[in-house]
């Protein structure tokens, strides 16, 4: 279920640690391990990297694809490690915010490297290609200069600890030795962040209960304006709720559309967070939540 992000600029060694820590979790701790990544998705998708990155809709697909991947794993008793730039800020709090849903643990590998350097290798990579492959096979494996200066000087959105949603964080150069022990500790040794609201997939509910909420908070609404109709200004009393009133003075304050608002307000509450409740109960917890909220 463990999150491994990596992150990091064209030809920064981005893969190389994908590969160390799969071997490392595998080999070493006998975890099964999947790498999701972001050049494959490119030629899966029929794009070449330069192109890709040049068009912010082929972009933004490949994205969406890597997403998809991630939650389509991260559920399963893996370990789930995403490959590839990951350069935009907002995006990996995308990233964050679903393994968090989902319960799990979650940690970024930054691999960092001296732009010359980087540049160099990238030289390199695409005069090896066309010598063996030809042209063709140069877009999938070399940056274009404009590309490249993109990725690293431009766009890239660096990665910092104190984001929530960047740590742990572990930056690495080239010749970095990568803590493989404290990788594992901050994956299976400290527990995951709680899902809030924001994460929280609501609770599933029944069409029954659906129907039963409305039944009920409609009664109870329909006999406070009955009540407003008789000019009553007393307690309100509810013949199914024993010892469950409206409170004195507060039907002055009902009006239907105010009333229809807080019960709408109401069932959108109570989807989330009574499901399992039953009717009765529920007619308590409207007619409480009415007290509360009428005057304001």
């Amino acid at each position: 279920m463990p999150l491994i992000l990596i992150c990091g600029t064209p030809v920064s060694g981005k893969t190389s640690r994908a590969n160390e820590l799969r071997d490392f979790l595998l080999n070493k701790h006998s975890k099964k391990v999947e790498i999701v990544s972001e050049d494959e998705a490119i030629t899966k998708l029929g794009y070449d990297k330069n192109t890709c990155y040049l068009d912010s809709q082929k972009e933004k697909r490949i994205r969406g694809y890597l997403k998809s991947e991630v939650l389509r794993l991260i559920g399963k008793d893996n370990v789930v490690i995403l490959d590839g730039s990951n350069y935009i800020k907002g995006y990996r709090y995308e990233l964050y915010c679903a393994s968090k849903a989902s319960k799990s643990t979650q940690c970024t590998v930054y691999t960092i490297r001296n732009h010359d350097e980087a540049w160099q290798d990238n030289i390199k990579r695409q005069k090896n290609s066309t010598e063996s492959d030809g042209q063709d096979s140069v877009q999938n494996v070399a940056y274009t200069e404009e590309v490249f200066n993109a990725l690293t000087r431009l766009r890239f959105e660096e990665p910092n600890s104190n984001n929530r949603w960047d740590s742990p964080l572990f930056t690495v150069q080239p010749t970095d030795e990568l803590n493989l022990d404290d990788v594992y500790k901050v994956l299976f040794e400290k527990k995951p962040p709680p899902p809030n609201m924001s994460t929280q997939n609501p609770p599933l509910t029944s069409t029954n209960f659906l129907y039963e909420l409305d039944k009920v908070t409609q009664s109870i609404s329909k006999q406070i304006l009955d009540a407003k109709q008789l000019s009553l200004d007393g307690e309100i009393k509810f013949p199914d709720y024993p010892g469950c009133v409206l409170e004195a003075g507060y039907i002055q304050f009902v009006n239907p559309q105010k009333l229809l608002k807080l019960r709408r307000q109401f069932l959108t509450y109570a989807k989330m967070n009574h499901s399992n409740a039953d009717t009765n109960k529920i007619g308590r917890y409207f007619i409480q939540y009415l007290n509360k909220t009428l005057t304001d």
